[in-house]
């Protein structure tokens, strides 16, 4: 068996953001997550540093709308028949948050977190040498009809910090000139949003970053934790066995058993994000962009336009949808009428829990077990301040955020 002091288990964006951190602190820390792949969501997302999204997934309005999309084979919201029954209790759960109390108290909590999101990504990239990778040209979310645009979710956003811009289609075009001008009646612009020019990028940096600040890595799949005395015992697939001091569960989507374990009980289900993409050097827009009513993000990166986006609840065991790719696609093409075929496409799972909140802090069985995951859309966005968080509870420290919104006890 081996030994260490920090344990982490997890190589995504939240993972390897709370290792580096952590041992740059000094830490003794071993990441125990299978062999890196480039299909995770922390390298097929949107790459946008969303620091606006502070309005949780489930709202009034969504719950108005929540039976037309589920059952609109259109729709940016779609679940798997065969897992409708085992996601009733998740749903239940999802629309007493989208009442307007719970909404208003997770866009609050939201909204805490979100705060200094950017400025944490700034400090984390040029910790890395990364900084290369960071674009700053804001982010725009277009209205396709009047009534999008008469729609208040802008002054929400506002009452909760958010720096942002309406836009009538004459603007629109000023900023996106490519866009083609009969789309859209206007815009919302957040003229901070930092967007990643290449999230696999960004990616291959951090894991390099984290192994120069002296991390080990054991490429396996937890599958047992169980606490023995001041330790916790971590047992893997193919039959490693390591014993941590401390383990901090950043799983993602994968972390609802061992939180199980843990002593938590954490109503996790999974979503299926899709993008597809094309091979385009020079770029029809300058700047991420997302047509509010479709459910996607048109993402310029390097060398290539990214449309990632759309929810489909059903679990981790399901195989691509090859109705969804189709819808995005479609999707794309009402906007931007001239795009070539794709080049490829790519389907990755987050984690999604009823609240859009993350879990954030020490399990209730211990504090050895600290936990790190849910972080639903934006686990790129709040990786660094979830690894900050995370390393004032290693170090006794109070952070300064109250946990109490995202603590496992929540539930």
């Amino acid at each position: 068996m081996q030994d260490t002091e920090i344990a982490v288990i997890g190589a995504g964006v939240v993972g390897l953001s709370v290792a580096l951190r952590l041992a740059e602190a000094g830490h003794a820390v071993t990441v125990i997550a299978p062999q890196d792949t480039a299909s995770g969501a922390s390298e097929g997302n949107a790459g946008v540093i969303a620091d606006y999204a502070v309005l949780p997934v489930g709202t009034p309005a969504v719950l108005r709308a929540l039976p037309s999309l589920l059952f609109d084979r259109l729709s940016p919201l779609a679940i798997r028949r065969s897992s409708a029954l085992s996601l009733v209790p998740w749903l239940v759960r999802f629309a007493r948050q989208s009442l307007p109390g719970p909404a208003r108290r997770n866009a609050t909590a939201l909204a805490a977190l979100l705060g200094d999101a950017a400025g944490a990504w700034r400090a984390q990239a040029a910790a890395i040498d990364a900084s290369d990778l960071l674009r700053q040209r804001g982010s725009l979310y277009l209205y396709e009809t009047e009534a999008q645009r008469r729609d208040d979710t802008v002054d929400w956003q506002r009452s909760l910090g958010v720096r942002a811009e309406r836009l009538s289609r004459a603007e629109l075009g000023q900023l996106e000139p490519g866009l083609p001008g009969a789309v859209g009646v206007g815009a919302a612009f957040f003229p901070d949003t930092i967007t990643l020019s290449d999230p696999g990028a960004m990616m291959a940096r951090l894991r390099a970053a984290v192994a120069q600040a002296g991390a080990q890595r054991i490429a396996a799949r937890v599958t047992g934790l169980e606490r023995s005395g001041d330790a916790v015992t971590l047992r893997c697939a193919d039959g490693t066995r390591l014993r941590a001091r401390r383990v901090v569960l950043a799983a993602g989507a994968w972390s609802r058993a061992l939180a199980r374990q843990a002593g938590d009980r954490v109503p996790l289900d999974t979503e299926a994000g899709y993008h597809i993409e094309f091979d385009i050097e020079a770029q029809p827009l300058t700047r991420q962009l997302t047509p509010v009513a479709r459910g996607f993000y048109f993402c310029p990166m390097a060398g290539r336009l990214r449309v990632a986006g759309t929810v489909e609840l059903g679990g981790l065991d399901k195989p691509p949808s090859a109705h969804r790719v189709a819808v995005l696609e479609a999707g794309a093409r009402a906007i931007l009428p001239d795009l070539p075929p794709p080049d490829r496409h790519w389907r990755g799972f987050r984690p999604s829990l009823p609240d859009s909140l993350p879990v954030i802090g020490p399990s209730r069985g211990g504090a050895q077990v600290i936990h790190a995951f849910g972080h639903g859309h934006l686990g790129v966005t709040l990786a660094p301040v979830t690894a900050r968080i995370v390393a004032d509870l290693v170090a006794g420290r109070a952070p300064g955020v109250d946990l109490a919104p995202y603590r496992p006890g929540r539930f």
